[in-house]
């Protein structure tokens, strides 16, 4: 179905020469799901965009080949001219982004770009291709399709924009599916229906899927063969049932002790340390032994070959080299006790007493108010000094306009009734300075990295504009001193502080936006799914730095998330939405062993867990 031969791709950078992809080869068979993971900025994204040949314009093609199909139906994909090129991308080739929000087109309603899609690439026109595509809306779980075919893309949430993204690449009906991240901004229910439609098209069309991830659970559960990339080159390639029961490579291994969870809520997660190297730098050795735990004194100055070890399994390391001599792995000190640290009695930092928040609806050509619509109705709950609530639920249930309208970001194009009390004092009723000092207390990570940040500055300003705004008092030099500590602990290297965002990946764009949240030292931050867009190893990171400055500093978070994996590790108490409203609320164990609400059985009947078994 796929083959990929030696390619490398490679980006002209004011840093010199980025390597991203140095002598890939793969080949994905017609009906199998082949899985990409790694850590953010190891190539796997640049992979998929030299699949479609929609590299950016600094990038190019150095060498190899890809061709799909087989006989008089294979393609050279490399060699074709744009005009047929376009036939084969989003005909033969579907494409999933990872970003959805930057991903549609702002001023076209979705069931237009469906559309336009079906009547490019099949033969329906007119009401034909309309009905095609709310019955794709409908496949991929947008609830009353008739009536959001004509909405834009603002209008729905972070997670409806990633099914209506669905809905486009599968509306053509290809041959072959290169998923970026399709279920990053699911939740659960929606994530497990987007699975099965997509195992279901494999099934009616032996259509091939190349499922870009860092959802480890996902690809246990859906993958026939795992590849695993680090730093532009693959180092592990292996059935899914092996890699997960016995991972060869060492980069392997740590990612699976990486994975949060309810049995290692007692102790830091092991995180890896250090980041991807730059891939500016001419490597003359193994591009993992600076952070590898069984590196030996010639791992740093010998290339290591991808080697078969079993059969369908391949391993780029030292150790599996004919004559290695093995080394054991480090022996692992047992980590610290890191429980969050726990309320005390009446501590309370943050009360919502029965929040509403309705938006107008509005119709017309001078686009009056008609009505309202309730996307809050009447939520109460508490968040305590140095406590974690987790609130979840399906996406469009209110979480994320919970969140928003804590902090005060609803004002203007909402009605909010109810009470937010921070410390006692309510925001709904602050003004003017006494609110802008409150903001100092209180931050928000937002669920896309990518448009809450400002594409005109370069990270350094971007960190350092909070700091300035909220605490005058600080030198520049304090300021820089801060913002390079932060850098540190969200696994970023110095020099991204001059760049600008457009130059990360999602992963490494997210980490900024953490970065941001935590520069000014708040006392409440609203967590908007902080670590979806995040591979394991950071998400470990990320987790273990809120863990820490949760001991320390005693912030507390309202954390939204779908991952009931990290609500295990990092939550003291869950509170579960739906449809604008709280149906249960409780300590974590007792939510998520326990569950009294078919609502919340139903949620975490539908959580992806990691199959270790061979």
């Amino acid at each position: 179905m796929l083959n990929i031969h030696d390619l490398r791709v490679e980006l002209e950078s004011e840093s010199g020469l980025v390597r991203a992809i140095d002598g890939m080869r793969l080949s994905i068979e017609r009906g199998e799901t082949f899985a990409l993971v790694g850590e953010s900025g190891c190539g796997k994204s640049m992979t998929a965009l030299a699949l479609l040949r929609l590299l950016p314009e600094n990038g190019y093609v150095a060498g190899g080949d890809i061709r799909i199909g087989a006989g008089r139906d294979e393609v050279d994909v490399l060699g074709l001219p744009e005009a047929q090129m376009r036939s084969v991308r989003g005909g033969r080739i579907g494409m999933i982004f990872q970003e959805p929000g930057t991903s549609l087109n702002p001023v076209m309603k979705v069931g237009a770009q469906i559309v336009e899609a079906i009547e490019t690439h099949t033969a329906l026109r007119g009401e034909a291709a309309r009905a095609k595509a709310i019955e794709w809306l409908t496949r991929v779980g947008i609830p009353e399709p008739e009536r959001r075919i004509d909405d834009y893309p603002f209008r729905m949430s972070g997670g409806q924009k990633q099914r209506v993204m669905i809905a486009v690449a599968l509306a053509a009906e290809p041959d072959f599916l290169v998923a970026d991240e399709p279920t990053t901004a699911l939740d659960v229910t929606i994530q497990a229906q987007i699975l099965d439609l997509l195992k279901d098209l494999q099934r009616e069309r032996r259509m091939g899927l190349l499922l870009i991830t860092h959802d480890l659970a996902v690809v246990s559960g859906m993958a026939h063969r795992v590849a695993l990339m680090y730093a532009g080159q693959i180092i592990e390639v292996a059935p899914a049932a092996e890699f997960f029961a016995a991972p060869r490579h060492p980069y392997a291994a740590a990612l699976l002790r990486a994975l949060p969870g309810g049995d290692r809520r007692s102790a830091p997660l092991e995180a890896i340390a250090g980041t991807v190297p730059p891939l500016t730098l001419q490597f003359s050795g193994c591009r993992f032994a600076p952070r590898c735990e069984r590196a030996m004194p010639h791992c740093a100055g010998t290339l290591p070959e991808l080697a078969e070890v079993a059969p369908r399994h391949q391993v780029r390391c030292l150790l599996y080299t004919p004559g290695a001599v093995v080394v054991p792995a480090a022996p692992r000190e047992a980590a610290a006790a890191a429980a969050p640290a726990q309320a005390k009695a009446g501590a309370g930092l943050l009360e919502v007493q029965d929040l509403r928040v309705r938006f107008p609806i509005r119709g017309g050509v001078l686009q009056r108010v008609k009505g309202h619509f309730d996307a809050v109705g009447g939520v109460s709950f508490k968040v305590g000094a140095g406590e974690t609530l987790a609130l979840v639920g399906e996406s469009g249930c209110g979480k994320t306009t919970t969140g928003k309208a804590i902090v005060q970001l609803l004002r203007h194009v909402s009605v909010t009734e109810g009470r937010v009390l921070l410390e006692g004092r309510d925001l709904l009723a602050m003004q003017g300075d006494e609110l802008h000092a409150a903001r100092r207390q209180i931050q928000i990570i937002f669920q896309d990295p990518f448009a809450s940040l400002n594409p005109r500055m370069r990270v350094f300003d971007i960190l350092e504009e909070g700091l300035a705004a909220l605490q005058p008092d600080l030198t520049a030099a304090d300021r820089r001193a801060r913002i390079e500590k932060l850098t540190d602990q969200v696994g970023l290297r110095h020099d991204a502080l001059g760049r600008y965002p457009h130059e990360f990946s999602g992963g490494q764009r997210q980490r900024i936006a953490i970065a941001r949240a935590l520069a000014v030292q708040p006392r409440l931050i609203v967590c908007d799914e902080p670590t979806s867009a995040l591979d394991v190893s950071v998400q470990a990171q990320i987790l273990n730095l809120l863990r820490e400055l949760q001991r320390e500093l005693g912030v507390s978070y309202l954390f939204i998330t779908h991952n009931i994996g990290v609500v295990e590790y990092i939550a003291d108490r869950v509170a579960v939405m739906q449809a604008g409203r709280i149906v249960e609320q409780g300590p974590c164990a007792e939510v998520l062993e326990r569950p009294a609400q078919d609502y919340t059985r139903t949620l975490l009947a539908a959580v992806p867990r990691l199959q270790t078994a061979a």
